[in-house]
């Protein structure tokens, strides 16, 4: 996955921004509404203008068409289809590549497992949740392979136990697939909880960047390391990660594991 470099960059937002995304890395954008996160998206989308560059590996990316970069973008306001089924909207990106409806049905249905969503498949989206929402566009964002996942503020319209089991599943597709992903949020809770480094950003500037290691295991308070699974044990939400009293009891349970 590439390594993301933007270079001197200037637009009505940001003023000579210079940041790199490395390779593989979640790196998470924090910042108040009107910082520039979103433009900061755009820019590494080709969806605004902007002066200066954007280099994947090295690469120039900026007379690139957005459909050519390799980029899966979920949006804030995830912009489901409503006329469309749960598979439709996921498999959308699929069927205007041209792909065959055999292929498209398979891949779908691989990501529907892997979001573990399987049993909405052909539900619209004004009968889906809002955690399910969540899921069926993230789904929709993987179709594609991207190489590059931006991620817009996607807990916005959630609540706090809702968000706490997307957290872990967004950032253990992440580390599975090994995606480069920009996270940005204005929640400093998915900042600590998420990201490798934290880049705070106000007024188009960076004011500071901080570096986080995460391990396959939730740290502590008191610096140690243990499974945290206590938010989902006894989850009422649709969240999909509940297991059994076994499981939390398990130190190789993968059930609701970041």
């Amino acid at each position: 996955m590439p390594t993301i470099e933007l270079k001197n960059i200037g637009n009505h937002v940001f003023s000579n921004l210079n940041m790199k995304v490395f390779d593989g890395e979640l790196l998470v954008v924090l910042g108040p509404n009107g910082a520039g996160k979103t433009t900061l998206l755009n820019i590494i989308t080709g969806l605004v203008s902007y002066e200066g560059t954007v280099l994947f590996d090295g690469v120039p990316v900026d007379k690139t068409a957005t459909n050519e970069r390799q980029i899966g973008y979920l949006f804030q306001n995830l912009a489901l289809f409503p006329h469309l089924d749960v598979a439709s909207n996921v498999g959308y990106s699929l069927k205007i590549r041209g792909k065959k409806k055999e292929e498209i049905a398979q891949e779908v249905d691989e990501l529907l497992k892997l979001m573990k969503i399987e049993h909405l498949k052909h539900r619209y989206p004004k009968n889906l949740s809002g955690g399910e929402k969540q899921r069926v566009a993230l789904a929709r964002a993987l179709a594609t392979s991207p190489k590059v996942l931006l991620l817009d503020e996607p807990f916005n319209s959630l609540d706090s136990g809702m968000c706490k089991c997307l957290r872990r599943k967004i950032r253990q597709i992440q580390r599975e697939m090994g995606i480069t992903t920009v996270f940005v949020t204005h929640n400093l809770t998915d900042a600590e909880e998420m990201g490798d480094r934290i880049v705070a950003l106000n007024s188009g500037k960076i004011k500071q960047v901080t570096s986080k290691m995460f391990n396959d295991a939730t740290a502590t308070d008191n610096g140690n390391h243990s499974q945290s699974f206590q938010d989902c044990l006894h989850c009422t939400i649709d969240c999909y990660c509940k297991g059994t009293e076994e499981d939390y009891e398990s130190a190789d349970s993968p059930a609701c594991r970041m």
